[in-house]
């Protein structure tokens, strides 16, 4: 049972009880360096539970400071509604990899965390406890999004500061990930993707890393057709964008040319009876000229006039385009691109 005291009277408290803590703990490891060089994890967390304990005598604190087993965040509660999370490193900086930006198995009745942070590498080792959100200046990704801790970060220099949103405006929203990721796609340089989002917010991507020569003939199909829409620039022999969502999605080709351009040229009859001939990334797309069309119609259900009448026309608007794109990027000569286009998805 982890007993309460009143968050908004006792704050200011909390944060001197905090400094007390730094104390001593930095005390303790001058008089004992090579004890706390070995505490790494909960062991670490065993000593800044005891250095509460201790400092929290004669507080409103006393007697409510728990530690919390098993994964949970924070790692130690105090008076029930205040945390705080405990890092380290054997390295001499400041900085280690935090939680999860998700933040699924927070603690409920917490409000404020903050963070104690040992440096046990070099001398002296020192202890440093701040606000939780003061010491956050990134976003990494390993199994999940998590943060970066520095816990010598300057004033306006937090990933929350970055993105423009506060970190308890963050957390409690339902999807944290997707201004994260609105924040990184926008810092992105030509040639550069977010691994670990799709393309699109709402976009998922695989957590599994697939060889294409693995996957199934539909899937295949798909992803090559998904190229040809969306990445006009494939008919021209430029994959490099259609590369990097590939690998967003899981799935690494060795020779992705060959999606596009084996089988050598096709021959093609236009309505006026002439044969040209055009690279053999026109087969791919007169074949499947139905998955086409799936990948690049968007309906608006909303709409409140003739659904058949409106998706004519914008459906042929969205083709005309595509067609004008897909022109401008391949060798052949447009007119002819365009006229080829028009003859088999149009006839």
């Amino acid at each position: 049972m982890i007993a309460h005291v009143n968050n908004k009277s006792n704050f200011e408290e909390f944060k001197t009880l905090m400094k007390r803590v730094d104390l001593y703990l930095n005390n303790d490891a001058k008089n004992r360096p090579s004890y706390y060089r070995s505490r790494v994890g909960n062991l670490l967390e065993d000593d800044v539970k005891r250095a509460l304990s201790e400092c929290a005598i004669n507080t409103p604190f006393e007697g409510t400071v728990q530690k919390i087993s098993g994964q949970r965040f924070p790692d130690i509660v105090v008076g029930g509604c205040f945390g705080v999370e405990v890092k380290s490193t054997q390295q001499d900086h400041w900085k280690s990899t935090g939680s999860s930006i998700l933040e699924t198995t927070r603690i409920k009745s917490v409000e404020s965390i903050y963070m104690t942070f040992g440096k046990l590498g070099g001398s002296p080792i020192k202890f440093l406890s701040k606000p939780y959100e003061e010491c956050l200046y990134e976003i990494a990704v390993t199994h999940m999004p998590r943060y970066l801790i520095n816990m010598r970060l300057e004033e306006g220099d937090t990933i929350f500061d970055k993105i423009g949103i506060s970190y308890d405006a963050l957390r409690k929203m339902d999807n944290p990930i997707a201004p994260v990721s609105r924040y990184y796609r926008n810092q992105l340089k030509e040639g550069e993707s977010l691994w670990w989002t799709g393309d699109t917010l709402e976009e998922s991507v695989s957590v599994k890393i697939r060889i294409w020569k693995t996957l199934s003939s539909e899937e295949k199909l798909y992803c090559t057709i998904f190229g040809c829409v969306n990445y006009p620039e494939v008919f021209r022999g430029n994959y490099d964008r259609y590369a990097l969502w590939l690998t967003s999605q899981g799935i690494v080709d060795h020779h992705i040319r060959d999606q596009f351009s084996s089988g050598g040229q096709e021959t093609v009859l236009l309505s006026d009876g002439r044969k040209v001939k055009l690279p053999g990334i026109y087969r791919r797309i007169l074949s499947h000229k139905e998955l086409v069309q799936e990948l690049l119609y968007k309906k608006d259900s909303s709409m409140i006039y003739d659904q058949k009448q409106v998706d004519y026309f914008s459906n042929r608007a969205s083709l005309l385009s595509w067609f004008d794109r897909v022109s401008r990027e391949t060798p052949i000569d447009y007119e002819t691109s365009i006229e080829v286009l028009k003859t088999y998805f149009f006839k």
